[in-house]
């Protein structure tokens, strides 16, 4: 008889373990604090995976593209934005079917990638990026689930390269009007994928729910370079245009007396 067949210690862990509660997105960061107090040699990856496991099974593996996004998710995600925007878009029909990317203006404390993704998503009937989620838990995982990938080069070169839309948006300022510099090393990844660049001129409130997205046409840069001249030009080039719309489009205002000049960003 081998030993395996009468060792004491062969069969204690049953062959069918009963199954783990689902805990809510929101509990996971209390499931990993509980779970590293308990043993710190186990894996905070591991116990997220395991109490979330009954989750996955009941949202079919479908819905996640190879990149990340949980279209029921969007879904059920872009009803709950609406109640904070309500965003008429504008020149999306200058998009193409392949990938793009597209340098937005953004307002500091505010969600306007996030917010113009989804809008642009629902105008077009297609998945939309937004780069900028972190690589920490619970956030990114969450970001990267509604279309958020890293701000890294290869990985919007990639999505550029797989036909994807992506929206960056350019250096947050204080002033909802000025446009902010945009990142020449991320451009590069257009560049080097021959993907078109796109501005979009977005606008919104701090306290209404108006808000607005703009698209203009593609970047054409003004001579032929190569290298990193030919990313920095169509960085500048960017910021200027998107400068441009803003002077053009005006801001939108509150409406509440004092308070007019909180415009848009």
């Amino acid at each position: 008889m081998s030993t395996a067949a009468i060792h004491p210690l062969a069969h204690s862990e049953p062959a069918h373990p009963e199954p783990v509660p689902a805990v809510s997105p929101a509990s996971s960061s209390v499931v990993s604090s509980i779970a590293s107090s308990l043993n710190p040699m186990i894996p905070v990856g591991r116990v997220l995976r395991l109490v979330t496991k009954p989750v996955a099974v009941a949202w079919p593996k479908w819905a996640v593209d190879e990149w990340g996004r949980d279209a029921r998710l969007v879904e059920i995600v872009s009803p709950l934005a609406h109640l904070r925007w309500d965003i008429s878009v504008g020149g999306e029909s200058a998009l193409p079917n392949g990938g793009a990317l597209i340098v937005i203006n953004t307002r500091r404390m505010a969600l306007t990638p996030i917010s113009t993704a989804l809008a642009l998503s629902n105008a077009l009937d297609r998945p939309v990026r937004f780069v900028g989620r972190p690589d920490v838990i619970p956030l990114g995982p969450f970001l990267r689930r509604i279309g958020g990938i890293l701000a890294d080069p290869d990985e919007v070169g990639g999505a550029l390269r797989n036909g994807e839309l992506v929206v960056l948006g350019a250096a947050s300022t204080s002033n909802p009007r000025h446009a902010g510099k945009v990142d020449y090393e991320l451009v590069a990844a257009a560049v080097r994928e021959r993907a078109p660049i796109y501005v979009a001129a977005t606008l919104s409130t701090m306290i209404g729910r108006s808000a607005r997205v703009e698209v203009s046409g593609p970047l054409r840069a003004g001579r032929k370079r190569r290298g990193p001249l030919a990313e920095v030009e169509l960085a500048e080039q960017a910021q200027r245009r998107l400068q441009e719309m803003l002077d053009e489009m005006g801001g939108q205002q509150t409406g509440l007396p004092g308070l007019g000049w909180i415009g848009g960003g």
